[in-house]
């Protein structure tokens, strides 16, 4: 299988507002980067849409190491909340529905295909790439506004 190093970051201007997500992938020497935005949603849906985005350009099943800031992400695959979920039904512990279970549903099937394991890095610290990641992300919230004749809030 080919190793891919994944690394990816959502951000949100509000929260819930305009998100935007960022990722790059990077195999063999080579990177490619992408990012996306929408109205109306939450950071942790942005930070399950960059691993989804991210997972979803690779054509062939690869071993992929998935670098992200948000614990929300890594622990629900490192801590097995995600299978437990599953497992009931996608009712949490408290009896209340998991929050945003399309997404952990569609970043299920893509784990199935591909070997992932997942790094916590520390967000908005030394990490280049994560960095970038955060640029991408904030990018996309503006591209977004302006393509979309919304004012800009200050916020990322």
């Amino acid at each position: 299988m080919k190793h891919v190093t994944l690394y990816t970051d959502g951000a949100c201007s509000g929260n819930p507002g305009i998100g935007g997500y960022g990722a790059v992938l990077i195999y063999n020497g080579h990177e490619k980067r992408i990012s996306g935005a929408c109205g109306e949603t939450t950071n942790n849906r942005m930070e399950l849409t960059a691993v989804i985005e991210g997972l979803k350009c690779l054509n062939q099943p690869c071993e992929v190491d998935v670098y992200s800031d948000s614990a929300y992400t890594v622990n629900a695959f490192n801590e097995g909340w995600v299978y437990g979920w599953k497992k009931n039904g996608w009712v949490k512990a408290d009896k209340k529905p998991v929050l945003n279970a399309d997404l952990w549903q569609e970043l299920l099937i893509l784990t199935d295909v591909h070997k992932v394991r997942f790094y916590k890095v520390k967000g908005h610290a030394d990490n280049e790439l994560n960095n970038l990641c955060d640029k991408l992300a904030t990018d996309a919230v503006k591209i977004y506004r302006a393509e979309n004749g919304i004012p800009d809030d200050g916020q990322p």
